[in-house]
């Protein structure tokens, strides 16, 4: 590695770190991501203690709608909220790049998503504790999460950039987000297909194919894990931060 990129890698680093110490400090970080703990876990104990079965589909199945309203909330300040009080032109005064600041703004992200990840770790920790579930569900399951998480951070990056009100960064990214996801329902995806005359068409299957992460959750879920789907999430999550970046370039001109 050399040393230009230790040193980028570097303020990167700092920035994220600013920015958790702040998250910390309004207490807006812990109080969403504990209440969002509390909220998972019951509602999988609830299901789980009437299905009586010892694996988490269900979990995974229903945690990429509620990630893609919580990531916005961490996200949502970032960019938003330094235009809104005028701090974004302190940062940017910093020997800092744009590249550098959009970094580290969302390592810190993702490192709030991560803690969250972490604490629901104490349900696949109970269900090892009442039976032998499938551990390498379970892993590609929560790599899976993990990959989605960086897609909606960089997502919810993108808009926090574009906006000068938090709210407004808020709802764009959480509409935004759950739309992608939920363009991989079957049910969405019959309904657009049948507003289509072509049969050859299909638009609910070609936003499935082309847009969602919902497909590729589903063969984390099984344990599959291929290059495609993490080329997948790789490629969109690139391309919002540099969009991020674009916007902010713009605005620095």
């Amino acid at each position: 590695m050399s040393a230009r990129l230790r040193l980028s890698l570097g303020r990167s680093f700092l920035i994220a770190r600013r920015e958790l110490i702040a998250a910390f400090d309004s207490a807006i970080a812990p109080v969403a991501i504990i209440v969002s703990l509390l909220f998972v876990t019951t509602a999988f104990m609830n299901g789980f203690f009437l299905a009586g079965r010892v694996e988490m589909a269900s979990f995974f199945a229903r945690l990429p709608l509620f990630l893609a309203l919580l990531v916005p909330a961490l996200t949502m300040r970032l960019f938003a909220e330094e235009k809104k009080t005028r701090t974004i032109e302190l940062l940017f005064s910093l020997p800092l790049s744009t590249g550098e600041a959009v970094l580290g703004k969302f390592l810190a992200s993702l490192g709030l998503v991560v803690l969250f990840l972490m604490g629901t770790l104490t349900i696949p920790a109970l269900l090892a504790w009442l039976g032998d579930p499938d551990g390498g569900a379970i892993v590609s399951g929560y790599l899976g999460l993990l990959c989605l998480s960086a897609e909606l951070c960089a997502l919810g990056l993108f808009f926090s950039a574009l906006a000068r009100d938090q709210i407004v960064a808020f709802v764009a990214a959480a509409v935004t987000g759950s739309a992608l996801i939920l363009f991989g329902d079957p049910r969405v995806k019959s309904a657009l297909d049948g507003l289509s005359d072509n049969p050859h068409a299909a638009p609910g299957t070609r936003l499935a194919e082309w847009l969602s992460p919902a497909g590729r959750l589903f063969e984390f879920d099984r344990g599959v894990v291929s290059l495609g789907s993490l080329f997948f999430f790789a490629s969109f999550t690139v391309f919002f931060l540099w969009a991020a970046g674009f916007v902010l370039d713009r605005e620095r001109e």
